[in-house]
């Protein structure tokens, strides 16, 4: 029997399976934070990558953005091979890391920075992910950064090929925190009941939403009716800060935190967006505090990575 998260040491991640890690979230009863971090490009630190920070402002879960299994890159991660970068990020922070892949399609707009350009190791293919599953990476969440033309319809039908050759060794989550270049799935109609069940049916076991207030159209209530479907389905959820105010001030931080935990969400996210790189290490703190007190928030950051 797993351990809920809020408890967990890195001796108790690191001998996870999925369904031991799949249950420590459940249990852990809509006070789990992944943060999504960037690291192709130099650390908030400099020589401490933006994971780490993360890691140690109250981060349960690492989420690797613009993470190209073909040619990793973490800046600030000591000089290893890169094939084992994930490893060594995991052994430096006792956390489980997931990345993100991109079902990519042509229907996307122009990109909007240079930053989301994309390459062969970020696309949503089963050799990528079978390369992730190798790197010992914990969770393959499927969505899609600004402009990239990431359809729902791309979503499941990626999701049914790794369900069928992957889904037994990783988390696999899917949705979207925005349009992602497709402007007819905007607003309310990014990520609808619908969708939840085509996700679930292909082989989800987390669906991504974004939180209420981020993104426009999308209110507490509409995103509890998704959450409490996808509850009924028998999927854990992600409420997800993606459209960068996970850099606005600590006020908004805890409304959003609030709003999501209203929702009734498994797991809490919070972008890369702060400056560029992670969520503002302070925003991180404030909202692990306003979903789950500073008791589990110190307790998190305090606790050793050799424990």
């Amino acid at each position: 029997m797993a351990k809920r998260m809020l408890d967990g040491f890195a001796s108790d991640f690191a001998r996870f399976t999925k369904g031991d890690l799949l249950e420590s979230i459940a249990k852990s009863e809509g006070r789990v934070i992944a943060c999504e971090t960037i690291g192709t490009i130099r650390p908030m630190l400099g020589d401490v990558t933006n994971a780490e920070f993360a890691s140690v402002m109250g981060a349960d879960i690492l989420l690797l953005n613009i993470f190209d299994v073909k040619n990793p890159v973490i800046e600030g991660l000591p000089k290893e091979a890169p094939f084992d970068a994930v490893k060594t990020l995991k052994r430096l922070t006792g956390r489980p890391v997931g990345i993100n892949l991109e079902p990519v399609e042509d229907k996307g707009t122009d990109e909007t920075d240079p930053l989301w350009h994309m390459s062969e190791g970020r696309k949503a293919t089963l050799e990528n992910a079978q390369r992730a599953c190798e790197m010992g990476v914990d969770m393959i969440l499927l969505t899609g950064n600004p402009g990239m033309g990431v359809s729902n319809e791309a979503i499941e039908r990626t999701l049914r090929l790794y369900k069928e050759h992957l889904g037994d060794k990783m988390i696999l989550a899917a949705g979207k925190m925005h349009a992602a270049g497709i402007l007819e799935e905007a607003a309310e109609n990014i990520v609808t009941r619908e969708d939840v069940r085509r996700f679930r049916e292909a082989g989800a076991d987390i669906l991504l939403f974004p939180a209420p207030g981020s993104v426009p159209g999308i209110t507490l209530e509409y995103v509890r009716d998704l959450v409490s479907y996808a509850h009924s389905l028998g999927a854990l959820t992600i409420t997800a800060i993606g459209t960068s105010q996970e850099g606005a001030d600590t006020d908004t931080i805890r409304r959003l935190a609030l709003m999501c935990k209203m929702t009734g969400t498994d797991i809490h996210h919070l972008g890369d967006a702060g400056y560029e790189g992670m969520a503002l290490p302070e925003n991180i703190q404030a909202y692990s505090v306003a979903i789950r007190g500073v008791r589990h928030t110190y307790h998190r950051m305090a606790a050793s990575i050799l424990r």
